[in-house]
């Protein structure tokens, strides 16, 4: 990307199709659609799909003779056909004999610049621009600029809706049900308009679309139709060397939508009063600008391109239009199939950017949250626990949709999934809503339902706690980390592990912080709360005991990631890294090798390390001394150079939280693993997986490396605190933030100073605290410290 702001490809590449067009997609928060070629049908190498937020469905399927059930994500209807041909000759259908595909992350449009040449040899230049408006989100618009370069004659122009689409864009998906899709009408309304109306096969979700298409020059036009797929047929006198324009607009409507009559009626009524392109591109460019200020930021490094397009993708993904459809943040967003479209933790590193620039998404996600916890309670009791027990993955209503069995391609053998022990994620979602609390000091949120979520997290884990007498100590036992690889000891018969260091640490500061949630509540609300809970102070009590009594592993002077680890034994890492390049998937190779990652220190991501990716040093070493352990400076060095030397990085994940603890021990290797983080999604570097999706959690933590790692701002204890760090390749940092109602809380980092300035406005004074210095800044205020 020499051009920061825009993503360019040259030609046709077959093999690099299927990751053009999710690096490509456009969206708005409501809807995705991948960039394929509007010519183009899934056919292995092109894959053109549209996700609406939250539209879900539900289809069994047999795996090896097991009946399973999943939830996914669905292809809606394609809104994109479109293709030409000179009189007498043949639909395009692609590939182009020219082609350049440049995303403009400025504005939101992709622009397509091509050269077809038919079997007659006449020569057709093509502009093609479309966009997802981010003003209205209801409407996608497609233009179209042929123009004849050594032929004259009647051109053709064929635009459709097709409701013919499966979800098959994952390979290892295959074999699984595929239709979700059911066309139950398409035709052409008395204005001319195309519409097409779709149900779920198991789901009461209705879609409709509405397509007009128009030509800036006179044109017949004709109709076709079939029984699940309707198209306009444009017929233009076409010149040499002078361009016709066509336009395409449509509306997408669905039944979850609020304040219309039904999705047809809405998409009619949205498509025949929608402007010309050239409106639509305008209002829709405004909202984009408006949302480049509000995440302002600056860095002199050769990478901002990357920096920007990991943003463009996570504001397509969530955005205002997304806040009030019920909708998690899918860890692939909505840009493909891969993991289904389901919810896992991921929001964890996606929050701590929004938390900052666009709180109200950040609220919004916790909402999701929030009317899930009946479910998360209703999964605690069937655990055989009290309190809350949120799934690994989310979708539509807050069950567990973790598969029962996963592929490895590379045996061929189907496997049991036991990733729905990473009880982790409550925890998660607790953090986020203290984060958030501590971001923006919204105390109604808290009261009305943050610390709900709080307190049956909190509730959850002690009453899964179970107290060894031996140690003297409170275990929480059957569960995996986030490292994944390890879902068992070596020849156990049941899965999961016990007292997984990053869980239960994490699970002992939820404990500590549902008091706190407590305490800041006004006293009757509290009343009201703990009577609602029926939370007494003996349960109290007993948090507390559990709280600062967690067994945590160690060996060595280092953190164990679980109980047994030290007892592994050690991979022969040498001589797998000569008989396979790439150990990503180690599991997998094991696996196909009959032998098994369980009994190998060896992991996928990083693990314990987690915890001073949320925490700073400081903090852990609070967190551990509260539980009764020791905890010496050099706890932090050990551990990483422990577990880097044993991590695969099978996660784009992985590199973010490697960069962040790396910082103030290695700087020059946590640019590395911030440089490998940034671009991963770009350059592709799980090898084919960014076809199927983003990864939104790396884009989003890659992000939040430079605006809270390298500056070392955290926001806790009513301050915003500020300890830098740049790295050699950074000379100078500068932020545009948002913090407890400041719009504009402008940070600039460089080698020697920091400089703090605040708007103009009526908000109360920011505290702030750097390195043992602390400032009140007032509204309108400027204070500069030196390093």
């Amino acid at each position: 990307m020499p051009d920061p702001w825009t993503l360019r490809y040259r030609g046709f590449d077959p093999v690099e199709e299927g990751l053009r067009e999710v690096l490509c997609a456009l969206g708005n928060g409501y809807l995705v659609t991948r960039g394929a070629a509007p010519e183009s049908v899934a056919d292995g190498v092109h894959y053109p799909g549209t996700y609406l937020a939250g539209c879900y469905d539900r289809a069994g399927s047999t795996v090896s003779g097991r009946a399973v059930t999943n939830e996914d994500l669905v292809n809606c209807p394609n809104w994109l056909p479109l293709t030409f041909r000179p009189a007498g000759g043949d639909w395009f259908t692609g590939p182009p004999a020219e082609q350049t595909i440049e995303l403009d992350l400025r504005r939101g449009v992709l622009t397509r610049t091509a050269l077809v040449v038919d079997d007659r040899g006449r020569r057709t230049r093509l502009v093609q621009r479309r966009l997802a408006s981010q003003a209205r989100p209801h409407l996608l618009a497609l233009e179209s600029t042929f123009t004849p370069e050594n032929w004259s004659g009647p051109l053709e122009v064929r635009s459709g809706l097709d409701g013919d689409v499966t979800n098959s864009g994952v390979a290892r998906y295959r074999g699984l049900a595929e239709r979700h899709l059911t066309p139950v009408g398409v035709g052409v309304d008395e204005d001319g308009l195309l519409r097409l109306e779709a149900g779920m096969a198991n789901s009461p979700l209705w879609i409709a679309l509405s397509a007009r298409t128009s030509a800036r020059r006179a044109a017949r036009v004709a109709t076709e139709c079939g029984e699940s797929w309707v198209a306009h047929v444009l017929t233009l006198e076409g010149e040499r060397g002078r361009p016709v324009t066509v336009e395409k607009t449509v509306a997408v409507h669905t039944s979850r939508d609020r304040a219309i009559e039904t999705p047809l009626g809405a998409s009619r009524l949205l498509a025949s009063g929608a402007g010309d392109f050239e409106d639509l591109l305008a209002e829709h460019a405004l909202r984009w600008g408006e949302l480049w200020r509000h995440c302002r930021i600056e860095a002199d490094f050769d990478g901002t391109g990357p920096l920007h397009l990991n943003l463009f993708h996570l504001l397509q993904t969530y955005s205002e239009h997304s806040v009030d459809l019920d909708v998690g943040v899918p860890a692939r967003g909505l840009h493909g199939e891969a993991y289904r479209g389901h919810v896992f933790w991921d929001e964890l590193f996606v929050l701590r950017l929004l938390n900052l620039h666009f709180p109200e998404l950040a609220r919004a996600v916790l909402r999701y949250r929030h009317r899930r916890l009946d479910a998360a309670r209703r999964q605690a009791r069937e655990a055989g626990s009290h309190g809350a027990m949120y799934p690994w993955q989310s979708a539509s209503d807050g069950r567990e949709e973790s598969q029962q069995l996963h592929l490895n391609p590379l045996s061929g053998r189907w496997l049991p999934d036991h990733s729905h022990l990473q009880r982790h994620v409550g925890s998660a979602v607790a953090y986020n809503v203290w984060q958030y609390y501590q971001a923006t000091g919204d105390r109604d949120f808290l009261a009305t339902a943050g610390a709900e979520m709080l307190l049956e997290i909190a509730r959850f884990w002690s009453s899964t706690a179970v107290y060894d007498r031996a140690r003297g100590r409170w275990s929480i036992r059957g569960v995996l980390g986030p490292d994944e690889y390890h879902d068992a000891y070596p020849g156990a018969a049941r899965p999961g592990l016990d007292d997984n260091a990053y869980t239960n640490v994490l699970a002992s500061w939820v404990l500590a912080r549902a008091q706190d949630a407590l305490d800041v509540l006004p006293g009757y609300r509290r009343g009201e709360l703990r009577e609602r809970l029926a939370l007494d102070d003996l349960e109290l009590a007993r948090w507390q005991e559990v709280g600062r009594h967690l067994h945590v592993p160690f060996h060595g002077g280092v953190l164990s990631q679980f109980e047994g680890y030290d007892r592994l034994a050690e991979l022969d890492w040498e001589a797998y890294r000569r008989r396979y390049p790439d150990l990503r998937r180690l599991d997998r190779i094991l696996e196909a090798e009959g032998d098994t990652v369980n009994r190998y220190k060896a992991s996928k991501q990083a693990d314990a390390l987690m915890l001073w990716f949320l925490f700073s040093a400081r903090e852990v070493r609070d967190l551990l001394r509260r539980l009764g352990y020791p905890a010496h400076h050099e706890l932090l060095r050990r551990t990483t150079d422990h577990y880097l030397r044993r991590t695969v990085h099978g996660s784009t994940l992985s590199s973010v939280v490697h960069a962040w603890v790396l910082t103030r021990s290695d700087r020059r290797a946590s640019w590395r693993h911030f440089r490998d983080a940034l671009v991963a999604d770009l350059r592709d570097s799980q090898h084919g997986t960014t076809a199927e999706g983003v990864h939104l959690g790396a884009m989003a933590g890659a992000v939040d490396l430079l605006q809270r790692c390298y500056t070392g701002l955290e926001v806790r204890e009513d301050a915003v605190w500020l300890d830098p760090r740049l790295p050699s390749a950074l000379g100078r940092l500068e932020l545009d933030l948002r913090y407890r109602g400041h719009w504009g809380v402008l940070i600039a980092v460089d080698r020697r100073t920091v400089t703090v300035s605040l708007h103009e406005d009526r908000q109360e004074p920011v505290r702030i605290r750097l390195r043992g210095a602390e400032a009140t800044i007032r509204p309108g205020e400027t204070r500069r410290f030196h390093l």
